[in-house]
């Protein structure tokens, strides 16, 4: 459950500003989403021009650098789980020192491993094809323009620093928002697979002899 929420933040965090352009659907008046819209293939815009449209984005840039600070929030989220697990534990079954720092280690290895899955390279050449299938050439001249405005370009700038303030708030959020439901979980996992204790003594007690 922990990795598919890794890997679940990951594919936002990465996607989140790029999606935000993308006209995947319209919205009519009345709220209602309306079919997608398809783009015929003479008025597709060429890879040329979605890579000017992706530079001046500077998409890349935005994946490099959350890919510098998702791991940070994510170490964050590996000590309070580790934390909180162990506070689950039965007594006597605590782990130790070396234990913690072996597991820390792993799961940021694992952490690492998840930030390569989609190298950004094979990101730019798929979101290429989605661009064309949804946007025209039109369309993309028009990006192209606002992107280059002083406008578009002060939007690329505060971009960052709007992920760096928004991403651990949503974290922090999550995860105290998700502690009553761990706490649930583990309530009923512990119904299916309950702790073994020693059985409790029965028996009569002698009435002491006047």
């Amino acid at each position: 459950m922990k990795t598919k929420f890794i890997l679940a933040i990951l594919t936002v965090a990465t996607l989140g500003p790029v999606a935000a352009n993308a006209q995947a659907y319209t919205v009519s008046a009345n709220g209602k989403v309306q079919q997608e819209r398809t783009i015929a293939a003479a008025d597709q815009p060429t890879p040329e021009q979605l890579a000017k449209l992706f530079d001046l984005m500077r998409i890349k840039d935005q994946v490099q650098q959350m890919r510098q600070i998702v791991p940070q929030m994510f170490q964050q989220q590996i000590q309070a789980a580790m934390k909180q697990s162990e506070s689950n534990v039965p007594a006597g079954t605590k782990l130790t020192d070396e234990q913690r720092a072996r597991m820390q280690q792993v799961m940021s290895r694992y952490i690492g491993k998840a930030m390569d899955l989609y190298p950004s390279d094979e990101m730019l050449t798929d979101m290429t094809a989605v661009y064309q299938r949804h946007l025209s050439k039109d369309d993309v001249d028009g990006l192209i323009a606002f992107y280059s405005s002083p406008a578009g370009q002060h939007l690329l700038d505060a971009q960052p620093l709007i992920a760096k303030e928004f991403m651990p708030m949503v974290m922090s959020k999550v995860a105290e928002r998700s502690q009553a439901l761990t706490r649930e979980m583990a309530k009923e996992l512990a119904e299916i697979v309950p702790t073994n204790k020693p059985a409790a003594k029965t028996g009569t007690t002698a009435t002491p002899q006047k």
